[in-house]
């Protein structure tokens, strides 16, 4: 008879619904308190007719098109398209930058980590060059590439591949005493070196510089496109900009928080999945 009551309950979806609410409360309703009161207080510090910027209420009855609609209008140009369009145009030129940056990052931070000389040689100028701004870098490509495109790509590339390089340098450089002695006694060839001692233990730094190169990525991308334009989230925030439309801007900032949020988990997922539990 127990067993029937239970397999009943546990069929009945409204009944598991309302369980699993229940199970997810201490979870979901702290930070749901938070973005609510949050938004009340951000209603409050803008309620005066002389506040220059709009406050909740008003950024939804000014921008109700470009929250509810963001794949309107993917055959029109520039800043004419739906946000979801804006927001897939930043992410291919991420996706090219970041992908470049991580080939780079990760093959030159094993070569010069592996090596004692080459690293004394570049480690001055990479502390160098790692402390310049991102968009510091933009002038020298435009002027060098003549393409607003391209260029905007360059920063991308230039911005991620120092975390991802310094992290990797540090991973091979931390390999244990013990591995090395290991792989000498065993005499094995410099292809397995790489594939079975230096790449397992530097994995987790080279993980945890892809990491902040994403971050930073798209953080560059939004700053550089305002100023190369095209088609673009960083484009689209400054042409709001430029005619008025501050509630357009902050509508855009959420989807830009949004998939930053998301492209973090996404690293953090697999970093999860492909690193060892005790490496971690």
């Amino acid at each position: 008879m127990t067993a029937d009551y239970k397999r009943n309950a546990s069929s009945n979806p409204i009944e598991n619904f309302i369980t699993s609410i229940k199970k997810q409360g201490p979870n979901i309703l702290p930070p749901l308190i938070a973005i609510i009161s949050c938004l009340l207080l951000w209603q409050l510090l803008t309620i005066s007719p002389d506040s220059t910027l709009p406050g909740p209420i008003r950024v939804f009855q000014e921008s109700w098109d470009k929250i509810f609609y963001p794949f309107a209008y993917p055959d029109r140009e520039g800043t004419a398209k739906g946000l979801f369009w804006q927001i897939s145009a930043s992410l291919q030129r991420v996706a090219i930058g970041y992908t470049l940056a991580g080939i780079v990052g990760v093959a030159v931070g094993i070569l010069v980590g592996v090596n004692n000389l080459l690293f004394r040689a570049f480690d001055p100028i990479f502390q160098l060059l790692r402390t310049i701004p991102p968009l510091a870098w933009l002038p020298i490509a435009l002027a060098a590439i003549q393409k607003s495109e391209p260029s905007a790509i360059y920063v991308i590339f230039i911005t991620a591949v120092w975390p991802i390089l310094m992290n990797t340098i540090v991973g091979v450089q931390q390999i244990p005493q013990d591995y090395k002695n290991v792989a000498r006694v065993l005499r094995l060839s410099q292809q397995k070196y790489f594939v079975k001692v230096v790449l397992p233990a530097a994995v987790p730094y080279i993980f945890t510089g892809l990491r902040i190169g994403i971050g930073l990525a798209w953080l560059a991308i939004v700053a550089a496109e305002m100023i190369t334009g095209g088609v673009g989230i960083g484009y689209f925030m400054f042409d709001a900009y430029n005619v008025g439309r501050t509630s357009d801007i902050i509508v855009a900032l959420v989807w830009v928080g949004l998939v930053g949020l998301i492209l973090d988990r996404i690293m953090a997922i697999v970093a999860d999945k492909l690193i060892p539990g005790e490496k971690k």
